[in-house]
């Protein structure tokens, strides 16, 4: 993804510096500039600034038409016409005056080079900070494309975590580029595109922004897929003819329904968006003919009571479809979003949608935290919707401290951005929304980090659960937490929400820097060894290296391997690479070959950065392969793991060679399964030689077959080595009444 924006012509460099004559698109020659007028946004604001805010607006727009003078689109028109367009859609949302001059402002600093001095200087520090957080980190040199992309998202969501007008003026300028993107060529349209709708659309969605949500989602389509766009509104619109009738009938049977029941009601039917009903022929295999809801119809009522009576006088009118109820009022969507929803069955057997709501509701509905503009400091002067919202901006904060790098951060709000939400109860009836798919310990760390840390057990709807249950809609949660309890890398594989990642992220690179440090360290003199390369690296070397990185010190360096999130095999090379240019500091040996390195030795007492593979459970006495898992450190698996296998054909270069130590002392986890005869006392007998065996039971599972003549047992224990697992299965044996003994595989 990128940030950049498809309207200058040169971002950065005003258009006046260019030959003259010279075509700026090759497939769209531009037309003669034209003239920007300002008064049509001046008459908007007019209806709600006071005379002295508008004359700060002029102020700004007469800066900001001087700092683009000569400047064009790509479409020919003068640049100074988008800052204004992005300022008058931000005028439809009665934005305030300092969010007016922002929008007007928002290049100068990207595109023009004027300084946020200059811009505090002359309208204010809130002004500036907002323009600022506008513009892309341009004169930072970064490692990668992708890592200059995650930096500039990365600084233009805390700006909005700080000031949600940033991504309101953002929202407005993605909306107008998207308008007037026909000038570009064909690749740029859709690398914008796929941009919006992987980033702005669901954080317009996130916000409420309804309206934007579904343009951009349509105009996004229609560059990502010009022909099905195009074959869809064709279709849509020869339909529009067929089912006229059918709307109007509606129409008027529900007003009349109404008016009989004395609920006075707007009624309208509404088309639904080309990219909604794109998306639901897709996911369900349907052809255009088969999609029998296209148009929904809405009913704005005055109350919220009223709006359960018109439920129930449509229900009267025609038959509800089973299970296609919804009560988003009673509890409203993470958004905000208020309404019933109901399927019912209209004339001639068609499913019609209709969405019953208060005038309030479809305020919010349809303009989000724009519909209830209010800038207090108070958390008590802040609607309902606001106060979510804040919430959720500050959740951006917490995820910023706890993250190590642009992109990660930008991968957990991202998982959050999800429109799909699920809603859940504490055991105090408080509500609490959650991404679809979350799980129990989600659920944990969306009421604190700590809880979420200390978390060992889960009731959901008063039964024991695993942590990695996925929750659903109405499930009561009661989470049972332990000060000795400490995250798992384990949970990283199943947690949804981009918090619960951060926070488990963050504990694990803290809490153990040490254990990864000593494993980053030798892991990575490892892999230098395969290249000849001693561990002491000259101070010069160090030097580039840690500048090429952005790693602060070589500990971190070392941490970041021992993680898993950088590859010591890569870091090698790269060390190879700055050696390769200095003769003196070239090894003069040929590469040892991989069987001559000495392997990581395993002692199962490292901590977190060394983890025995729950699918294989490897025990000492095992053949053992290691796995370099990101932020999970060093993974043992044994070397007959079917799933290590097939991950190892996939990653071959996250894999190195691994033994265990001489001492161990400690012991370890291990599967047995035993088929039993199904007799009074044979649990019994066996766990009693497994006791008089030196070993531990740590989970006992039972499995009945359809005659219960016999019963297999699973047993999770824990052993010294491969030797005291021999003689244990060779005792159980013995045991009357035990059929079969074997060590469960993978």
């Amino acid at each position: 993804m990128s940030l950049s924006s498809p309207d200058s012509t040169h971002p950065g460099t005003p258009a006046r510096s260019k030959r003259p004559g010279k075509p700026q698109d090759a497939e769209a020659p531009a037309p003669a500039p034209g003239v920007a007028s300002v008064t049509q946004l001046i008459n908007k604001l007019s209806d709600y600034l006071t005379p002295a805010e508008l004359k700060k607006v002029k102020e700004a727009y007469r800066f900001s038409d001087e700092m683009h003078l000569g400047q064009v689109r790509k479409s020919g028109e003068p640049y100074i016409s988008h800052p204004i367009a992005v300022a008058e859609i931000c005028a439809e949302w009665k934005l305030d005056a300092q969010a007016i001059m922002a929008a007007l402002l928002h290049d100068v600093i990207e595109d023009q080079d004027v300084k946020k001095d200059e811009l505090i200087e002359r309208f204010g520090a809130q002004v500036a900070n907002m323009v600022d957080g506008l513009s892309k980190l341009e004169k930072i040199e970064f490692q990668s494309q992708i890592e200059a992309q995650a930096e500039n998202f990365r600084k233009m969501l805390l700006a909005m975590a700080s000031d949600v007008r940033v991504i309101l003026i953002k929202l407005a300028d993605r909306l107008h580029n998207m308008r007037t993107m026909g000038v570009m060529v064909p690749a740029k349209r859709r690398r914008i595109s796929r941009e919006t709708m992987e980033v702005y659309v669901p954080i317009a969605h996130r916000l409420g922004l309804n309206d934007i949500y579904r343009e951009l989602q349509d105009l996004s389509f229609s560059h990502l897929y010009p022909l099905r766009y195009f074959t869809l509104a064709k279709a849509i619109k020869a339909a529009r003819g067929n089912r006229r009738e059918v709307v109007k009938k509606i129409l008027e049977a529900v007003k009349n329904q109404l008016a009989t029941s004395g609920i006075q009601a707007e009624v309208y039917g509404r088309e639904k968006t080309l990219y909604g009903i794109y998306k639901k022929m897709r996911n369900k295999h349907l052809s255009f003919s088969q999609v029998l809801d296209v148009y929904g119809f809405r009913v704005v009522v005055d109350t919220v009571p009223n709006c359960y009576v018109a439920l129930g006088t449509l229900h009267a009118l025609y038959k509800p479809m089973p299970g296609k109820f919804k009560d988003y009022i009673a509890i409203r969507k993470i958004n905000g979003y208020q309404s019933l929803h109901t399927t019912l069955i209209g004339p001639y057997g068609t499913p019609v949608e209709f969405q019953i709501r208060t005038q309030d509701m479809h305020r919010t509905a349809e303009s989000g935290v724009a519909a209830h503009w209010l800038y207090k400091t108070g958390d008590s002067n802040m609607s309902d919707l606001q106060q979510r919202t804040h919430a959720w901006l500050q959740s951006l904060l917490d995820i910023q401290q706890q993250t190590g790098d642009s992109a990660e951060f930008l991968e957990h709000v991202k998982v959050d951005l999800f429109p799909d939400s699920v809603y859940v109860f504490t055991p105090k009836s408080k509500i609490i929304a959650l991404p679809r798919g979350a799980t129990a310990l989600d659920f944990a760390y969306s009421i604190h980090t700590g809880i979420g840390d200390h978390t060992v057990s889960v009731r959901i709807n008063n039964e024991p659960a695993p942590l990695r249950s996925e929750l659903h809609n109405g499930d009561i949660v009661e989470i049972v937490t332990d000060p000795e309890s400490r995250p798992s890398p384990t949970w990283l594989s199943f947690v949804r929400t981009g918090k619960a990642r951060s926070a488990i992220r963050h504990y694990l690179r803290t809490v153990n820097v040490n254990e990864s440090v000593e494993l980053g360290q030798e892991l990575l003199a490892g892999a230098l060894a395969a290249r000849n390369i001693g561990p002491e690296l000259p101070p010069a070397t160090v030097e580039k290296l840690l500048a090429e990185s952005s790693a602060k010190s070589m500990e971190e360096l070392y941490a970041d391997i021992g993680i898993g999130k950088r590859m010591p095999a890569l870091v090698a090379r790269h060390i190879f690479g700055l050696m390769e240019g200095d003769p003196e500091l070239m090894p003069t040996a040929q590469p040892l070959p991989s069987s001559d390195i000495d392997p990581v030795t395993i002692y199962g007492s490292e901590g977190v950065s060394v983890q025995l593979a729950p699918c294989c459970l490897p025990i000492p006495g095992d053949q053992i392969t290691g796995q370099l898992r990101r932020d999970q450190g060093l993974v043992v698996h044994t070397e007959d793991c079917l799933p290590a296998k097939r991950i190892r054909a996939k990653e071959p270069d996250r894999w190195i060679a691994v033994q265990w130590g001489e001492e161990l002392n400690r012991r370890f986890d291990c599967r047995i399964r035993l088929l039993i005869n199904n007799e009074k006392g044979i649990l019994a007998r066996v766990a009693a030689e497994i006791g008089e065996s030196d070993a531990n039971i740590t989970y006992v599972g039972m499995d009945e077959d359809d005659e219960h003549l016999m019963t297999q047992l699973r047993f999770t224990i824990q052993v010294k080595d491969r030797v005291h697992l021999a003689q244990l299965i060779r005792n159980l044996r013995r045991v009357a009444g035990v059929n079969r003994v074997e060590r469960e595989r993978s």
